[in-house]
């Protein structure tokens, strides 16, 4: 107990920050609530003032800062900052034997490109042919990317390539991953979205490359862009976005044989297939083909969307074994 003579060798703050002790080292804002609203028995109307750091409090308690949301535009033209990362390794090989993600999101549109890769050392190769696709489709340059430090991302052939086009590479801090955020959380929508639409089609999980194209596809034309109110379809491409060629991811649907077999008179005109997503390369659909084991880009598909029954398993064993499928 404190006696008055000891109270007199204690300043105000200090008895505050001795009650704070006491208290189990109970957080600043909870004790002077409770000492200002007189909600506890004998306890001295005080108030601790963050005047200085509790050592106990930051080795006990301390964790890592938040990077809270800037209601600002970082940026004022598309390609002036890239943010880039790699998910994976995904357990399932994918139809095209893919086991990495390469998303990159474009800091002004939210504009996202999705890239699989079979390991890491093609991240190089696929961010050089994507800068040359890019360069001539906006007809300017890319100002800066931003990265984590993971070697696909850190090395001398990628930092040769940069300073040859004269890109600014930031890095985020280690083990920092906030301050890469915006990519971090892209990456997990489309994780999201696309285990979403295999769940409901009950489809095989070699498929979650074709899902998170779709998902890309999808979400660059129908989400928000906060503040300026538009798609990010419509910032990167300069015109609003059309979806009404847009069909359920999975659903069953009929290919028709245009003169790819010699059909006999009474054979059937189409093939059963799983529609799997958009040709990113001209205005076609990509379907799965039963009878041919094919991937196909075809704009002569007809579509079953209907939500009964909506998929006859294509496989026979496990998620990691499939037949031999290509696109």
């Amino acid at each position: 107990m404190i006696t008055s003579s000891m109270n007199c060798l204690l300043t105000r703050n200090d008895e505050s920050w001795l009650w704070h002790r006491r208290l189990a080292h109970i957080h600043i804002h909870n004790l002077n609530r409770i000492a200002s609203k007189e909600l506890v028995v004998g306890l001295p109307k005080l108030k601790l003032e963050r005047d200085k750091l509790c050592e106990a409090c930051q080795k006990g308690k301390q964790i890592k800062s938040t990077s809270k949301p800037l209601n600002v535009i970082s940026t004022s033209k598309p390609l002036e900052l890239l943010h880039i990362d790699l998910f994976g390794p995904s357990r399932t090989m994918s139809l095209g034997g893919n086991y990495y993600g390469l998303v990159i999101v474009d800091d002004y549109s939210r504009f996202t490109w999705t890239f699989f890769i079979a390991t890491k050392d093609e991240t190089y190769h696929v961010f050089k042919r994507f800068v040359k696709v890019v360069h001539n489709e906006k007809d300017c340059s890319i100002s800066s990317i931003k990265s984590d430090n993971e070697r696909e991302f850190q090395n001398e052939k990628f930092d040769r390539f940069c300073s040859k086009l004269g890109i600014k590479h930031n890095f985020s801090a280690l083990r920092t991953p906030q301050q890469n955020g915006l990519v971090e959380r892209k990456n997990r929508s489309l994780k999201e979205f696309a285990r979403t639409m295999l769940n409901e089609t009950e489809l095989p999980k070699y498929f979650w490359a074709d899902a998170v194209s779709t998902a890309c596809y999808v979400l660059n034309r129908v989400l928000i862009r906060p503040i300026l109110k538009k798609t990010p379809h419509e910032l990167f491409k300069g015109r609003k976005p059309n979806v009404s060629h847009l069909k359920v991811f999975g659903c069953k649907c009929f290919i028709l044989n245009n003169g790819k077999d010699n059909l006999g008179k009474f054979d059937s005109k189409s093939d059963k297939g799983i529609f799997l997503g958009y040709s990113l390369h001209g205005h076609a659909y990509r379907a799965f083909n039963k009878r041919t084991m094919l991937v196909e880009k075809s704009i002569h598909i007809a579509f079953d969307e209907t939500n009964q029954n909506m998929q006859e398993n294509p496989k026979t064993g496990t998620d990691d074994e499939f037949p031999n499928i290509t696109s």
